[in-house]
C-alpha cells in the first residue's frame, strides 16, 4: 500500500505517537488530517509539520462527542474528496486503584478511548470502504493484559481490540484493512495527563521515560504495519510481545509480574 496522495486522519495528532504518525505519513507523501482537543497545541503541531513540507489539515475535535467526530470526518472528506486511512490514536490514561477511583474517571476513559474510536470509525467507514483503505486502532499492551491501577484504561483498550477485530471479520469480503497496534511503554506525555482517583491530572510520570521506546520508533513501526496491511502488531519485546504471549499460557504468572511492576512505581496506588 502506497500512501502518497492519500488522505490519512490521525486523532490525538498534536503530540506523542499521534504527532509522529502524522509526520511519518506526511513524509511519505500523504495528505494528513490531525485532530486534538487542545486547539493551541494542535495549531502548533500543524505549523511544525507544514515547515517540514507536509500538507496538513488541523481540526479541533473532542472525540468523546459524536457531533465533533462527524464534523472531523466531513471536513476531512471535503478537503481532498476522499479518506483512505483513519488512525484512532486519541486516548487518555489513569492511575488509581478501582476501590478509590471516582467512577466518572472510568466513564471519561471509555468515552474518549472506546467511544471516540467507535464514533470516528462509524462515520469514516463509508469513505474508507470506497478506497479499500485502513482503520487503525492504537491500543496498548494493557489491551491484552490487565494492569493494576489502570482498570478503566485496560477495559477501554480491551474493548477497542474486540470492536476492531469484529469489524475486520465483518468486512472480510469488502477489502477493508483493520490494524490493531499495541505499543508497550512508550515515551509520551500520556502518563503526565493520566487521571487520578478524583479525576485530576497526574502532572508527572512515575516511570523512567529514557528507557522506553520513543514515539518516533513506535510511529515508524505502525506506519509500516499499515502499509503492509497487517492485522495486528505488538511493540517492544519484554513488556510487549513476551508479556502478551506468556499471558496466553500462564496468566497467573503475568498477573503477579504486572502487579509487582506497577507496585514498584513511586506513590503507586497498589502495594
Amino acid at each position: 500500500m502506497y500512501v502518497k496522495g492519500k488522505v490519512v486522519i490521525v486523532t490525538g495528532g498534536s503530540s506523542g505517537i499521534g504527532l509522529e504518525l502524522a509526520r511519518e505519513f506526511g513524509r511519505r507523501g500523504a495528505y494528513v488530517v490531525i485532530s486534538a482537543r487542545n486547539s493551541v497545541r494542535l495549531d502548533q503541531a500543524a505549523d511544525e509539520l507544514r515547515k517540514e513540507g507536509i500538507e496538513i489539515l488541523a481540526v479541533s475535535t473532542d472525540v468523546s462527542r459524536e457531533d465533533e467526530c462527524i464534523a472531523l470526518i466531513k471536513k476531512s472528506a471535503a478537503w481532498k474528496g476522499r479518506i483512505d486511512v483513519l488512525v484512532n490514536n486519541a486516548g487518555v490514561s489513569m492511575r488509581a486503584a478501582f476501590k478509590d477511583v471516582d467512577l466518572s474517571v472510568l466513564k471519561t476513559l471509555m468515552d474518549v478511548n472506546f467511544w471516540g474510536t467507535v464514533y470516528c470509525t462509524k462515520h469514516a467507514l463509508p469513505w474508507i470502504l470506497q478506497t479499500k483503505g485502513s482503520v487503525v486502532g492504537i491500543i496498548s499492551v494493557a489491551g491484552y493484559v490487565g494492569l493494576p491501577g489502570r482498570t478503566g484504561y485496560s477495559a477501554s483498550k480491551f474493548a477497542i481490540r474486540g470492536f476492531l477485530d469484529t469489524l475486520r471479520c465483518e468486512n472480510l469480503k469488502a477489502g477493508l484493512h483493520v490494524l490493531v497496534a499495541a505499543p508497550g511503554f512508550t515515551a509520551t506525555n500520556i502518563r503526565v495527563t493520566a487521571l487520578m482517583a478524583d479525576g485530576s491530572q497526574q502532572g508527572m510520570t512515575p516511570r523512567n521515560e529514557s528507557k522506553m521506546m520513543t514515539a518516533e520508533k513506535a510511529a515508524l513501526k505502525i506506519v509500516k504495519a499499515t502499509m503492509r496491511r497487517k492485522n495486528r502488531i505488538v511493540l517492544t519485546f519484554l513488556e510487549g510481545k513476551f508479556a502478551v504471549w506468556l499471558n496466553q499460557i500462564l496468566p497467573g504468572v503475568v498477573c503477579r509480574l504486572a502487579y509487582g511492576e506497577m507496585a514498584r512505581e513511586p506513590a503507586s496506588p497498589v502495594k
